[in-house]
């Protein structure tokens, strides 16, 4: 029979020879020998045994006349005998320690990112810490009595909080790492907390019910404080580059504050950027060259001032669904630079990537050319147009966003 390749601490034995020794053993618990002077000289015998030579050794005792009963009762016995020292326990062993060592790691990196003043993980946090403060104080309140409406106005901000992760991590870590998981649930779920927060807000009445739904939606907030310091964030820090986290510092500051929290400077992702500009500049200088168009002729930088300068945020998605343009300026639907080249369905939660999925399935297919939609946002009226772009040949080409402010109407037909 062949020598055992698995490492012993005498000469290499036979498997036949080892489920023999282990019988051995068995007898002498049987026997009810002492647990501890038995497991000393088991281990100085075998560094390490598989589970399946035990379960012969077992099999064995049956056959030799051992009643089933005597084998099931050693079995609490010898698994004290053989603890640690089966390959499966070892490799489960190491596994878990594996698997807490990318955890240590991953918190490490986190924390050291936290104390980094400016860093986005810096302001996460101490957005979340406000929050946490904000819901301790409404279950309190939510306890004694009605919800004052300033509260709730301030819970609303949380939105902001859910809105930067939404554009500004859940998509990389899908895109980039395909870490599809705070996307695919923790981003719904920031949806749910949002929508329920707000229906809380408009209703007439707090009633037990409404108190309920309450209590209810503050304690998933603090589960998603919980998740966003244990999942979300060790995730980021454990993949995000630092250039990756300069451009998130500088796509951050397109947001309001939430809560008060500032926006602390960051003195490196700051001389970064500055960096960055000087290069895409020199870079235009080199290529830069007429566009030549049927209705006339524009540099790149007219063309960019120019679009720039149209009331509308501008977003064009290729026949690919890649994001490829956005136009420069403040924006009421933030349009993060990091979104540039990466497909246009990521951007979205998932309830609302449907939505784009139906209708650019329909631009494509040609069925439709145009789809507005009305909607309030921060209490101004908006309008929201796709359009599919089409060549002379109505070939399908694209489709752009255009978002417009429609207050000015209101002023100027006094309604």
């Amino acid at each position: 029979m062949d020598k055992l390749n698995i490492s012993r601490s005498g000469d290499k034995l036979t498997r036949e020879d080892v489920i023999e020794k282990i019988k051995e053993y068995l007898k002498r618990l049987k026997n009810k020998d002492n647990l501890e002077s038995v497991r000393a000289d088991f281990v100085k015998e075998f560094k390490e045994v598989d589970a399946s030579e035990i379960m012969l050794a077992e099999q064995r005792l049956l056959k030799e006349g051992t009643p089933l009963e005597e084998v099931q009762k050693l079995c609490d016995v010898h698994s004290a005998l053989f603890h640690g020292k089966t390959t499966e326990e070892r490799i489960l062993n190491a596994e878990k320690a594996a698997n807490q060592s990318v955890k240590e790691k991953r918190m490490a990196a986190t924390k050291k990112l936290i104390s980094i003043s400016g860093h986005p993980l810096y302001t996460f946090t101490r957005e979340n810490e406000k929050i946490e403060q904000l819901v301790e104080r409404c279950m309190g309140v939510a306890n004694d009595g009605n919800i004052e409406k300033e509260l709730l106005t301030n819970l609303r901000q949380i939105a902001i909080h859910y809105a930067k992760k939404g554009d500004l991590l859940y998509p990389h870590l899908k895109v980039k790492y395909d870490i599809s998981g705070p996307s695919d649930v923790m981003w719904t779920v920031d949806d749910e907390i949002r929508d329920e927060i707000t229906k809380l807000y408009n209703a007439d009445e707090q009633d037990n019910e409404w108190k309920e739904r309450f209590k209810a939606v503050l304690i998933r907030i603090k589960e998603m404080i919980y998740k966003e310091a244990n999942i979300l964030f060790p995730n980021c820090a454990l993949n995000f580059t630092e250039t990756e986290w300069y451009d998130i510092y500088i796509d951050s500051k397109d947001y309001e504050k939430c809560l008060d929290v500032e926006n602390v400077i960051w003195e490196e992702a700051e001389k970064a950027y500055i960096t960055k500009k000087k290069k895409i500049v020199e870079d235009r200088k080199v290529k830069e060259d007429e566009i030549v168009m049927a209705g006339g002729t524009m540099t790149v930088e007219q063309l960019a001032a120019m679009l720039n300068t149209i009331p509308l945020e501008i977003t064009f998605v290729d026949i690919e669904n890649i994001n490829r343009y956005f136009n420069e300026g403040p924006k009421v639907f933030k349009r993060p630079e990091m979104a540039i080249g990466r497909e246009v369905f990521s951007c979205h939660p998932p309830k609302v990537e449907k939505q784009v999925r139906r209708i650019i399935e329909e631009f494509k297919s040609g069925n439709m050319d145009k789809v507005p939609v009305w909607m309030e946002k921060n209490g101004r009226t908006m309008l929201v147009t796709y359009m599919a772009v089409r060549n002379e040949k109505k070939d399908y080409l694209g489709t752009v966003e255009l978002v417009q402010d429609m207050e000015f109407v209101k002023e100027h037909f006094k309604l």
